[in-house]
């Protein structure tokens, strides 16, 4: 079992990154910050003459890695009440690949199970809830199984080490992808 572990966030040795990094530690894995790609916005062509055109950026290594790997773990921090701005532009991208021919990207994503990491404020476990629930509508869009997901507390880079409950669960998560047992 192959896990992708796909960063939202623009900061380096955040939260996010931290539990992301726990959770695959020692696993066939795969990080990939995508604030350190160049991902360009969408442009929605989908019912324009023509559809989408060809985009000169990182996004088509991304659907390749997607496609390798089992697991997709997305971490965020919950910008604004919502996913960051490198996770949405992410996300907005699946309108134009999932409708590329030269890829089957729909078809493989019903094949991945999808675990969500989100990290915020003290009250991020609350807050962060309508977040999981679009992660979920999402993953319904494409038929992925939304496995799991966690909130942690912490807002200053290192501060998650103080959420014990978080830090069980990576732990737990972690142990589950070692068994290569992803459900």
């Amino acid at each position: 079992m192959k896990v992708l572990a796909l960063l939202g966030s623009t900061r380096k040795n955040g939260n996010s990154e931290y539990l992301a990094k726990k959770i695959v530690e020692g696993t066939d894995h795969t990080v990939v910050s995508l604030a350190d790609l160049h991902i360009e916005p969408i442009e929605d062509l989908r019912h324009a003459e023509g559809g989408f055109l060809p985009v000169d950026d990182d996004y088509e290594q991304l659907v390749r890695m997607m496609e390798e790997h089992d697991v997709l773990l997305f971490a965020t921090p919950l910008y604004w009440y919502g996913m960051s701005g490198p996770m949405k532009n992410f996300f907005d991208r699946w309108s134009q690949y999932l409708r590329d021919e030269r890829f089957n990207l729909k078809e493989e994503l019903t094949k991945k199970k999808a675990y969500v990491v989100i990290t915020g404020g003290s009250s991020a476990n609350i807050k962060g809830l309508p977040l999981v629930q679009q992660f979920n509508y999402i993953f319904e869009f494409v038929h992925m199984e939304f496995t799991d997901y966690l909130i942690g507390a912490g807002v200053k880079p290192g501060e998650i080490v103080n959420d014990t409950a978080a830090l069980e669960k990576a732990e737990r998560w972690n142990a589950r992808f070692k068994m290569d047992d992803p459900s």
